[in-house]
């Protein structure tokens, strides 16, 4: 008969094992199954501060875009505004972590009175479009080279197209960046982007829940080879695709973002060699640039586009308001202590 001892050194290892296994799925189930598949379709309360923005959205004139409109299970939906004005300029926006395309619509707007064309996706399993598992713009990036054609056919060869996206949509514009791009995108603007999947999830396991990487992380990524067909150990990142990126690209983050470090802003920025401006916006949480100094924002903005958006004038930058910048041609900011 077995005695105790030997019991226990046969059992806590099981013990330890389920245990960690339990935990790493209920993680996964956590961060990567998407909200409910609903559509915002009231409209948001007066004193919501995104009230202006989202009647403009409601009450502007558009057209429901798809990619695998026959197929249910893989189809996505994307929202297209067309401009006031014939434009060639568009803009494909690429909204954030359990999103939707709707709660882009100040960016939207800010462009499309500009005179953009705005092309709003719901990436996949987000908003109206289908998927059960969030894939943290891993495989979105994709779908957005089918956007990308989709603006082409639509405005015709000579358009003039800009990426952008925030937060997990920041992400997702950094790692189309990598991939081959017609000549008609001119320019990337990514805003609190996280330098990779693993990074950014692992950081929020310690953050959030005092868990380290291992042994946890190794299971997840196992966990999601079998739901989305993709190990998250040698997945692309936002850091290897920007490696080869040639498209200029527009960072902008908050210093004060405890969601995505800012210091994945900079390891991003000097990632990549292609023409760049950083926008380092002081006291700005996640995802909350714009909202902080909004007219800095869209003067930023245009100002960085007009270099590389033929169809753009450059706008005066105020005077009245600070910031971090940095651009290729100056020496980088001091590096905060990486997340990792």
């Amino acid at each position: 008969m077995p005695t105790m001892k030997k019991m226990l050194q046969v059992g806590a290892p099981v013990v330890l094992t389920t245990t960690t296994a339990v935990i790493s799925a209920l993680l996964y189930q956590y961060a990567f199954k998407r909200a409910d598949k609903t559509v915002m379709t009231t409209p948001l309360p007066p004193d919501s501060p995104y009230y202006d923005a989202d009647q403009w959205f409601l009450n502007t004139p558009k057209e429901k875009w798809w990619l695998n409109h026959d197929d249910p299970d893989q189809e996505i939906q994307a929202f297209y505004l067309p401009a006031a004005q014939p434009s060639k300029k568009a803009v494909i926006i690429s909204h954030g972590y359990k999103g939707q395309a709707r709660k882009m619509a100040a960016s939207a707007r800010l462009f499309w009175e500009d005179g953009y064309n705005v092309l709003m996706p719901d990436n996949r399993s987000h908003g109206g479009s289908a998927g059960k598992y969030i894939n943290f713009g891993l495989l979105d990036r994709l779908d957005y080279l089918d956007w990308i054609n989709q603006v082409i056919g639509r405005l015709g060869p000579d358009c003039e197209i800009v990426l952008f996206g925030i937060s997990m949509g920041g992400a997702t514009v950094m790692m189309v960046s990598g991939e081959e791009l017609p000549h008609q995108v001119k320019a990337i603007i990514e805003d609190c982007g996280y330098s990779s999947v693993e990074e950014e999830l692992t950081y929020q396991m310690r953050s959030q829940f005092h868990l380290p990487k291992w042994p946890f992380w190794p299971i997840i990524s196992g966990i999601n080879r079998i739901t989305l067909g993709l190990s998250l150990a040698d997945s692309v990142t936002s850091i290897s695709q920007l490696k080869k990126n040639t498209r200029p690209i527009f960072f902008i983050h908050g210093t004060a973002d405890t969601y995505v470090p800012t210091s994945m802003c900079i390891d991003c920025f000097n990632a990549t060699s292609a023409p760049k401006d950083m926008w380092l916006v002081p006291g700005a949480t996640h995802a909350n640039s714009f909202a902080t100094a909004p007219q800095e924002y869209a003067a930023r903005v245009k100002r960085f586009l007009a270099q590389y958006v033929p169809s753009e004038q450059s706008p005066a930058l105020p005077s009245a308001q600070s910031s971090l910048l940095r651009s290729s041609s100056q020496p980088g900011p001091a590096q905060p202590t990486p997340a990792s």
